[in-house]
């Protein structure tokens, strides 16, 4: 990658970072606005989680890792500390890798 390229993304980068606290002030949004938008920000993050969690490289990703994801969200609801989380999902995760679930 160019070092131009590298620069245009630095930018675009902070432009959209320092935009959300100059314009929070200037617009007004009704309450089922701010609604409709916390709920699409919700699909958003869920159908991130999904594909990531499910496809990759346009195929199947396997039990294991869908497992781990599985473990991480089980231990989010019981509200576990962050560190258990990872710690768990991975283990799980490498432990089904290890015995040949891929």
């Amino acid at each position: 990658m160019s070092l131009l390229a590298i620069l245009v993304l630095a930018a675009g980068t902070f432009a959209f970072r320092i935009a959300g606290p100059l314009l929070a002030g200037r617009y007004d949004f009704s309450p089922a606005a701010q609604a409709w938008m916390t709920s699409a920000a919700t699909v958003l993050l869920a159908g991130l989680i999904a594909t990531s969690t499910l496809i990759q490289d346009g195929a199947f990703a396997g039990w294991a890792r869908t497992a781990g994801v599985g473990v991480a969200v089980l231990l989010v609801l019981l509200k576990a500390p962050f560190p258990v989380v990872v710690i768990a999902a991975a283990g799980a995760a490498a432990g089904l890798r290890l015995v040949g679930v891929a």
